[in-house]
């Protein structure tokens, strides 16, 4: 138990700690939000997405941004706030006042622990949650930035399955001189229209090319049919866009991932879930990536506290304290890599699952252990 001396002592690091990591995450966040927002414009350059979908998409890509960078950014603090104190001759306040240094360690563990359950909660929940909110805001989109995608003497094949070509466009009205639409119903069935003039018509939820004086080209099975009209709606809102919609793994929901898992390994029939398009077998390797990002890489936030305690054994009056220092320094930034390149490992065999699962667990305990064994040897020798 800590008594009241301790208390305040230690609220005054964790809190230090804590003002700086959530100054470093969110400015981190949002620069990262900003390079990202400004990649996506090809949305509504490209796409045809309004900036109201634009906006939503780009904004609910916080989450899974804040999760990538909060290891590296809890890193960053801690290391930060213990060189600082060092530094400043704070931490010499901690061991006047009879703070036990693997006391102060083990507190620095149960810290920790919060930080643990937000990158569960943010992997296993609020990302994949706000990817898959955003990706409905796309597939819920009608173009409404359709008109300004309608360039003068250029092919346009921003709409799936569709080839738009204007000789003439009028900004003001949307009205159109000389269009050629290519509709590609089916592998072998397509349909050529060329009329004089045409104009873009809003109903509301759906858009459509009211054109006049122009021909229809049906081609089937290389069977070519032609007509004139004087005037013909085109529904535009049957086109989708080119932009993906169907859900990715990073965007189902923990539920679902860690059901298609029971079920690949402890269901003798696996055929009822070849064509659960949540849950393809042929993707097991990527659920099983997936599943180990969400649950089993926060554990390396415990290894990096491990590591960064390293900074105790030395002062900055020792002449080992610079190397210690830059050991810690990237002997963590050498952890938090191998957590990335462990996701793509975790996926290859099953093997490989359960040592990429039990490596993170194993390491943090090792690490600490021998760093409680020389803090316990040191001060023993004091």
């Amino acid at each position: 138990m800590l008594n009241f001396n301790e208390k305040i002592i230690f609220k005054k690091f964790l809190i230090d700690n804590t003002y700086f990591f959530l100054f470093v995450s969110l400015s981190l966040t949002l620069i990262v939000w900003v390079i990202q927002a400004v990649n996506f414009l090809d949305f509504v350059s490209e796409d045809g997405h309004s900036f109201k979908i634009y906006f939503y998409y780009t904004l609910l890509n916080l989450p899974k941004i804040f999760s990538r960078i909060m290891p590296i950014v809890f890193f960053t603090s801690l290391f930060y706030t213990l060189i600082k104190y060092e530094e400043n001759n704070e931490l010499k306040i901690f061991w006047i006042n009879g703070i036990n240094k693997v006391k102060f360690i083990n507190v620095l563990v149960k810290y920790t622990v919060l930080f643990f359950i937000i990158q569960i909660i943010l992997n296993s929940f609020l990302a994949p949650h706000a990817q898959n909110k955003a990706r409905s805001f796309i597939k819920n989109s009608n173009l409404d930035f359709f008109p300004s995608l309608i360039q003068e003497k250029k092919f346009i094949d921003t709409v799936e399955n569709l080839t738009i070509f204007i000789d003439k466009k009028n900004i003001t009205s949307n009205e159109f001189e000389n269009i050629f639409l290519k509709d590609e119903i089916s592998g072998e069935q397509s349909q050529i229209i060329y009329a004089k003039k045409g104009k873009l018509i809003d109903y509301g939820n759906s858009r459509s090319l009211k054109l006049f004086d122009g021909k229809f080209i049906n081609i089937n099975n290389k069977k070519t049919t032609i007509f004139n009209f004087d005037q013909t709606d085109f529904d535009l809102s049957k086109f989708g866009t080119k932009s993906i919609t169907h859900r990715k793994i990073q965007e189902l929901e923990s539920s679902t991932l860690l059901n298609c898992i029971n079920n690949y390994y402890f269901k003798s029939d696996n055929s009822s879930i070849i064509y659960d398009p949540n849950c393809n077998i042929e993707f097991i390797s990527e659920v099983k990536q997936e599943v180990f990002k969400r649950f089993f890489k926060p554990l390396y936030l415990f290894l990096v506290v491990s590591i960064v305690g390293f900074l105790l054994l030395s002062f900055k009056e020792s002449y080992i304290y610079k190397s210690t220092r830059t050991f810690v320094f990237f002997a963590s930034i050498i952890v938090l890599v191998i957590s990335e390149i462990s996701v793509n490992y975790s996926g290859k065999s099953d093997t490989n699952s359960l040592l990429a699962a039990f490596a993170p667990f194993a390491l943090s305990l090792i690490f600490y252990l021998i760093l409680i064994n020389r803090l316990t040897f040191a001060e023993e020798k004091n």
